[in-house]
């Protein structure tokens, strides 16, 4: 898979063994490690600074004592909490860790709430990324008490993730540190991207330990961020001798005039974003209504749902949006069939998810038959209709869906999850609260239906349109409503195709990336 994947926990256990196995000691990883976090506290403070570093018993803990022997180095005021399960002292650590902890020449303490009084950092290296149980008991207590601080002024750096986060799922397993900033090593988890773990993290960094990017192929890792990388080759450009129907002809099917609003959104979003045409079938008493929104737009009255599916059925269509304003009635389920039974891209949103829902053992059945690539964009509530048995993190619901549908399948959200039929996806990051207004997935719509109908393929398409969707978002800014975001495609596409600005090393530090 291209672009800047993701790693699961148990995908990056791999890539430190397989490192560890081509000769590079698990030690050397975790010195790195620890020097990355302490480069990010002195970026901030300096010497005198009191720093708390709690250490737990696995390799989260080695990091830990790394830090606090460096900062210690370079004349910090250091005491180490370590937190260890009842009965057990630092000798009974393990591995790198126990290794850590003898090369530590400076005071450990057990544990307390109230080892943190008086701390300007606190380093929270308690738990990694591969947490997988709900946390309780003492460490709850030890986790509220570093949030405690923080509120009282403590700056809080997390080693890999913030304790208490599900790295695979972005969950909170019972409570959570909420960091300042967050340093993690090698490649970024889908907990860093996935919400509640996202608003836990602050300022990510990414340091890069010595893990060679050669590991990857043997992982083979199945999520990416939707990014450059991804979908870079899917960017809106039009060649010089292109027309109109080379471009690609879309048609938006509209409902009647008191929702036709949507329609026009997502036309106007597919024209800018792709299309080189977009017709919108529109009920008769919205014609006048949508013609004079875009003189562009080419529009033709449907009396009913038998003369838009005879639009449907015209060879020149590259790709349909159904769904936007479109209608709940059982009479508009024939015309939706015969889309599904064409053989355009598709775009199917909003009302005709929930027409899906109704029917979806048929309506998978038909996706699965035909020959051009469908998309499913639906929210939470619409994926609970038309997907009611699929549960687990958002990731993983997304690819069952995508997977049960044969359809890729966007789900919705802050931290919208793509997903692919074949199990790739992908997490965009760039949303906005701006894009949190009525009609907002009527652009989101129309943007793929744009990129699809220009024959991108649907899943970079898809991602690529999220993100546009953002990026437009961030331009429109505060106060925005979704005519704003779609008028904020000209800008957001006239900068051109960003380049990507993740770059990976082999050596301690290198190419650290920081995010908000």
């Amino acid at each position: 898979m291209r672009g800047e994947l993701l790693l699961t926990p148990a995908e990056m256990a791999r890539a430190d063994a397989l490192t560890i196995a081509g000769g590079i000691p698990g030690a050397r990883l975790m010195e790195n490690a620890g020097y990355a976090v302490a480069d990010a506290i002195c970026a901030r403070f300096g010497q005198g600074c009191r720093a708390v570093v709690l250490c737990g018993m696995g390799n989260n803990g080695g990091d830990g004592f790394v830090v606090a022997r460096v900062l210690k180095a370079r004349g910090f005021a250091v005491r180490v909490a370590l937190a260890l399960p009842e009965g057990m002292t630092a000798r009974d650590l393990k591995g790198d860790a126990a290794g850590a902890e003898r090369a530590w020449r400076g005071d450990t303490v057990p544990a307390t709430p109230d080892v943190f009084d008086g701390a300007r950092v606190i380093v929270d290296a308690l738990y990694g990324a591969g947490l997988s149980r709900d946390v309780s008991g003492r460490d709850a207590e030890l986790i509220a008490a570093v949030n405690a601080a923080r509120a009282g002024g403590a700056r809080v750096y997390a080693v890999d993730l913030p304790s208490g986060i599900d790295g695979r799922t972005g969950e909170v397993r019972g409570t959570a540190v909420v960091a300042d900033e967050t340093v993690t090593f090698f490649r970024r988890k889908p907990g860093h991207l996935l919400l509640p773990g996202r608003t836990h993290c602050g300022r990510l960094r990414l340091a890069q330990i010595g893990i060679g990017p050669e590991v990857l192929a043997e992982i083979a890792p199945r999520a990416a961020v939707s990014g450059p990388a991804l979908w870079a080759e899917c960017w809106p450009d039009a060649a010089v001798d292109s027309h109109k129907y080379s471009r690609g002809a879309a048609l938006v099917a509209s409902g009647p005039l008191p929702s036709c609003g949507a329609a026009r959104l997502a036309a106007e979003a597919a024209l800018r974003t792709g299309a080189g045409i977009v017709t919108v079938a529109t009920p008769p008493d919205a014609v006048a209504t949508v013609a004079a929104w875009r003189a562009a737009f080419v529009v033709k009255p449907t009396a009913d749902a038998a003369v838009l599916a005879n639009l449907l059925r015209e060879p020149r269509l590259r790709s349909a949006v159904l769904g936007p304003g479109l209608g709940l009635g059982d009479e508009l389920w024939p015309a939706i069939r015969v889309a599904l039974e064409g053989d355009m891209a598709l775009l199917l949103d909003a009302d005709a998810i929930t027409q899906m829902s109704r029917r979806r053992d048929e309506a998978f059945a038909l996706i699965k038959a035909r020959k051009g690539e469908v998309v499913l964009t639906p929210h939470e509530g619409e994926f609970g209709r038309l997907f009611p048995d699929i549960g687990g993190s958002k990731l993983d619901r997304a690819r069952a869906a995508a997977e049960r549908s044969g359809a890729v399948v966007l789900l919705k959200g802050p931290d919208t999850v793509i997903a692919h039929p074949g199990g790739r996806a992908a997490v965009n990051e760039n949303a906005t609260a701006v894009l949190a207004t009525a009609g907002s997935g009527d652009v989101l719509a129309g943007i793929i239906g744009g990129l699809i109908a220009a024959g991108r393929p649907a899943f970079e398409a898809t991602a690529l349109a999220a993100w546009l969707h953002g990026e437009a978002g961030r331009i429109a800014g505060p106060g925005s409503i979704a005519d704003d975001i779609v008028a904020a495609l000209r800008p957001a596409l006239a900068a051109g195709c960003p380049e990507t600005t993740l770059s990976y090393g082999d050596g301690a530090g290198d190419d650290v990336v920081a995010t908000d």
